[in-house]
C-alpha cells in the first residue's frame, strides 16, 4: 500500500515537473504570424511596462508564468530599451533570455537618395524610436553637427548612400555618429589627394556630385558630364544646372525647367543661373559610384550638354553656343512632341 502511494506520488510529481517544463520551454506564443515584435521604449524598460505591454497585446500565453520566470532569471534588472523579435513557437525561458541578455533586432538604415534634412528626418522617423520631428530638431541644432564639420546646409554631404545597421532604440546621436565614421572613412588620402588636384574640397566634390548625380543615370557618362561643370568652374561661367532649380523649387516632380522657374527662383542661392559657383549644399545624396567620377572626371573641353531626343538617358555635348542651341532646339521640339511640359 506505502509502495503503491509512494509511486503514485512519484507519477504525480513526475507528470507535475513535465507540465512545468513543457510550459516554460514549450511553444508559448499566441499569434499565426511568423513573427511579432516587442518594442520597448527608452523610459519604458521596467517590469510594468512591459508586462503590461506583453498583456495588452497577447503576444504569449501565461504571462503571470512569464513574470515569475523572469524573476527568477534576474531579466528586469538587465532589460533595456529596444525591438526584440518574437518568433512563432518562441517558448518563455526562450524569450525571458533574449530580454535578459538584450538580444535586440538589428535595424538597417537603408540611404539610397535623399535630396532635404526633412526626407532623411522622415526616413529615420520610419525605422527608429527616434520620431521624425526629434531627429529633425538634432541636426538642425549647430551644437549637434558642428564637431562633425557641417551644418544644416551641408549635413547631407556626410551622408552616403548605403545600409547602416542599428539597433532601433538608437539616438539621434548614436545614428549621425556611424553615417560620419563611414564618410570619413570614404574619404581617404587618395580621395583627398584627388580632391586637391581638383583645386575642390571633399565637401566641394560631393556637392558637384549631386549634381551630376541628378542629371544622369548612366554611370559610364557622369566623367563626362562632371568635366563640363569642372571646365564651367574654371572659367568662372555659372554651372547652369538645371537640377539646381528644381531644388530651388521644392518640387522634385519638375520634368522640365522652364525661363518662369529659373526668374521664380532667381533670389535663391541655389539657382546656379544666375549665381556662380556652386551651391552652398549639396541637392541629393550622391552615390560612391559618382563621387568618383567627379573625382576621376574626363578631360574635355565641352562646356555644354543637354539630353538626346531619345529619351535613352544618355545627353549630346558641345564645345560652343552655337553646337548647343542646335541640341537644345532638337531635345526642346522632342519634349513638345512627347507633350512633356
Amino acid at each position: 500500500m506505502k509502495l503503491r502511494l509512494l509511486l503514485l506520488l512519484t507519477g504525480i510529481l513526475f507528470a507535475g515537473a513535465t507540465l512545468f517544463a513543457w510550459l516554460l520551454a514549450g511553444p508559448a506564443t499566441r499569434f499565426e504570424e511568423p513573427r511579432n515584435y516587442l518594442f520597448i521604449r527608452t523610459g519604458a524598460a521596467t517590469q510594468e511596462e512591459v508586462m503590461q505591454t506583453l498583456r495588452d497585446s497577447s503576444f504569449i500565453r501565461n504571462t503571470g508564468l512569464f513574470a515569475f520566470l523572469a524573476n527568477r532569471l534576474q531579466v528586469w534588472p538587465r532589460l533595456r530599451p529596444g525591438k526584440y523579435v518574437i518568433e512563432k513557437g518562441t517558448s518563455l525561458l526562450q524569450l525571458a533570455r533574449k530580454l535578459r541578455n538584450q538580444q535586440q533586432e538589428p535595424v538597417n538604415l537603408v540611404v539610397v537618395k535623399l535630396r532635404t534634412n526633412r526626407q532623411f528626418a522622415g526616413l529615420v522617423g520610419r525605422r527608429f524610436e527616434c520620431d521624425s520631428l526629434r531627429f529633425l530638431t538634432f541636426i538642425s541644432n549647430p551644437d549637434s553637427t558642428r564637431n562633425r564639420g557641417v551644418d544644416s546646409t551641408t549635413l547631407l554631404s556626410i551622408v552616403l548612400p548605403d545600409t547602416y545597421t542599428y539597433y532601433w532604440s538608437a539616438t539621434p546621436a548614436e545614428l549621425l555618429e556611424k553615417l560620419a565614421a563611414y564618410h570619413q572613412k570614404f574619404w581617404n588620402a587618395q580621395r583627398k589627394q584627388r580632391a586637391d588636384s581638383l583645386g575642390l574640397s571633399p565637401l566641394q566634390i560631393t556637392v558637384l556630385a549631386s549634381i551630376v548625380e541628378e542629371e544622369t543615370l548612366r554611370d559610364d557618362e557622369k566623367p563626362l558630364i562632371a568635366s563640363v561643370y569642372l571646365n564651367r568652374l574654371r572659367r568662372g561661367m555659372p554651372l547652369g544646372a538645371d537640377p539646381t532649380v528644381k531644388y530651388a523649387t521644392g518640387d522634385f516632380t519638375l520634368r522640365r525647367i522652364l525661363f518662369k522657374h529659373i526668374q521664380e527662383t532667381a533670389a535663391s542661392p541655389y539657382n546656379t543661373y544666375r549665381n556662380k559657383g556652386l551651391p552652398p549644399g549639396p541637392i541629393c545624396t550622391p552615390t560612391a559610384v559618382t563621387i568618383d567620377a567627379v573625382l576621376n572626371a574626363a578631360r574635355s573641353n565641352y562646356l555644354f550638354f543637354c539630353a538626346r531626343p531619345n529619351g535613352n538617358g544618355y545627353h549630346a555635348f558641345a564645345e560652343t553656343d552655337t553646337e548647343h542651341l542646335r541640341n537644345a532646339r532638337a531635345y526642346q521640339q522632342w519634349l513638345n512632341a512627347q507633350q512633356i511640359r
